[in-house]
């Protein structure tokens, strides 16, 4: 299977609104309701995609109730370790035209150190079954930035590939814990390493331990920066919609590729494809088959 972690789980809210009038009353044409934070919306695409898959991260209070009864609804299996504080909820707001969207994220629980050493032994344990581990998002209070690091060396002595998806100091420390791959976006990065190219900034991140740097570029495609060379992905067209979850797509096509030994133009290739998808599809997690369908093989790998 592959596990997926998501420290600071959420219950996501997305409205969708036909226009936003920020300084007047919006009507809501339609809300979800569901589990979320990066490796939830991780395993949800791997799910779709019929891979095994094991949910785990931090979850408290009735907030974190309401995030472990909508993975059971869904049939993702989950193994959260348990945090005496109440979990988050973001809110996404999305213009159905596709123009705009609106992201609110609340902070998460407060962590105690005995509740994070905790949950590291809790996932060294389940390393045993898995494949792969995907390690992404924001930390919860009381976090050590380093902590992503610290996971995916554990990962790494157990011999398990790990991918972290990280933003500001998460990030910066992960390569220090030698993870297979390291996903930044173009402006993730920039904040890691100022100065220079994305391609600099890959080669920097790569030199620090990383296996593969993979940076996302939106409308432009993908960057990697591996063992085997350098390489682009060219994406054909530009999708509208809701980009919020289509990193998290990425990801889990990056996942797929780690497990089945794929070659990194097919990995590239398919992980660029499903982050495509999902800026189609109303909500993080999800991705249009159509979409997919129809980038993949229109998609230039130099």
């Amino acid at each position: 299977m592959i596990l997926t972690v998501t420290l600071n789980a959420a219950l996501d809210v997305t409205y969708q609104v036909p226009d936003v009038d920020w300084d007047g009353v919006n009507r809501v044409s339609a809300v979800h309701r569901r589990a979320g934070g990066k490796g939830v919306n991780v395993a949800r695409v791997l799910a779709a995609l019929g891979q095994d898959v094991l949910v785990t991260g931090l979850a408290g209070g009735p907030t974190g109730q309401a995030i472990e009864e909508d993975l059971q609804a869904a049939g993702l299996p989950a193994a959260l370790h348990p945090v005496a504080a109440d979990s988050r909820t973001t809110l996404v707001v999305s213009e159905q035209a596709g123009t705009r969207t609106a992201l609110f994220n609340e902070p998460g629980p407060e962590v105690t150190p005995a509740e994070l050493a905790g949950f590291v032994r809790h996932f060294e344990s389940l390393l045993d079954a898995a494949r792969a581990v995907v390690i992404s998002g924001s930390l919860p209070r009381g976090v050590p930035t380093d902590t992503y690091a610290t996971l995916a060396a554990v990962a790494a002595e157990k011999g398990v590939p790990a991918i972290v998806d990280a933003d500001g100091d998460p990030l910066r420390h992960a390569p220090k814990g030698r993870p297979s791959v390291v996903k930044p976006n173009r402006e993730e990065l920039a904040r890691a390493v100022p100065g220079g190219t994305p391609a600099e900034g890959a080669q920097a991140l790569r030199g620090q331990g990383a296996g593969a740097v993979v940076v996302s570029m939106g409308a432009d495609g993908l960057l990697a920066v591996t063992g085997e060379g350098t390489f682009t992905a060219r994406m054909p067209y530009t999708v509208r919609g809701n980009p919020t979850g289509a990193g998290d797509s990425l990801v889990a096509g990056l996942a797929l590729g780690l497990v089945e030994s794929a070659s990194w133009p097919d990995s590239l290739r398919r992980a660029a494809a499903l982050g495509a998808a999902a800026v189609a599809a109303p909500v993080a997690g999800d991705f249009d088959p159509d979409v997919y369908a129809d980038i993949h093989p229109q998609i230039i790998i130099t």
